[in-house]
């Protein structure tokens, strides 16, 4: 591990769960910072904006700010904005994260292929899931696809990990609108290429120097090792042995928790 010169980092289950610190985790990003090693977090997180997240992660003792955090409505913004300028987008979202969409075009949706103001969406967004993912909600966007909007998807993730145990996410519900309306959505975070390569040139270093620690074997570290990036697995959060033995891989290395990495890279 000598040559790792940068660390990515997701939060949710690795840091935090249910936005309350991880033992060691603190003081395991302390060691890394005392170490001068870039680092940033990388997160498919779709409920608060960057600087909500660096607001809490500071009140939980993390030595981070806003420009550390590279979220998926963030990418996502920046995906809209270069394939789909001036679009009009039907955004489904547990949470307000419209700070992090600055230019996008967010309109309300009904049941009909109409918006409120009369036209049609060109793209439907899908952030995290929550109450908003009702049957009203989802049978619009369904009827919009088949209209012919297309379909963004800031990730596909099933569940995650919360004080009280396992909750559903959006892939759950964004495979069987896949299927009914007959489309396939682009996922601009985690595990898509894009969302690495935005993550690596945010820090500017190789993907051959840089290391991703997470809590989902799919998504976080495998995603991570075909970037090129070295996965690092930990067993907190998300962590499940089955899933790691049904991956279509296996992670370069897996500790414990987030507390074991700096004895890993010897910082």
């Amino acid at each position: 591990m000598e040559h790792i010169r940068a660390v990515l980092i997701d939060i949710d289950g690795v840091l935090t769960v249910s936005w309350q610190a991880l033992p060691g985790a603190v003081e395991a990003m302390e060691r890394l910072r005392a170490a001068d090693l870039p680092l940033a977090l990388v997160t498919n997180t779709t409920s608060r904006t960057r600087a909500e997240i660096a607001r809490r992660l500071s009140g939980e003792g993390f030595p981070v700010g806003a420009d550390d955090i590279l979220t998926a409505p963030a990418v996502t913004a920046a995906y809209l904005q270069e394939h789909h300028p001036d679009a009009r987008c039907l955004l489904i979202n547990s949470g307000d994260v419209r700070a992090d969409l600055e230019g996008v075009e967010i309109v309300q949706g009904t049941e009909r292929p109409e918006t409120d103001s009369g036209a049609a969406p060109d793209v439907v967004v899908f952030g995290g899931a929550g109450e908003e993912f009702s049957y009203p909600a989802l049978n619009a966007a369904f009827r919009h696809l088949r209209s012919g909007a297309r379909l963004v998807a800031m990730h596909r993730n099933l569940y995650w990990r919360t004080a009280q145990g396992l909750d559903l996410d959006t892939g759950a519900f964004l495979l069987g609108l896949e299927r009914a309306a007959r489309v396939d959505a682009v996922v601009t975070g985690k595990p898509s290429e894009a969302f690495f390569a935005a993550a690596l040139a945010h820090l500017g270093t190789s993907a051959a120097d840089t290391l991703m620690v997470g809590d989902d074997v799919e998504s976080d570290v495998l995603a991570a090792q075909r970037c090129g990036i070295t996965g690092v697995l930990v067993r907190t959060g998300k962590y499940q042995h089955e899933a790691v033995e049904a991956a279509d891989g296996a992670p370069d290395r897996v500790i414990d928790s987030f507390a074991d990495l700096p004895a890993l890279l010897g910082r």
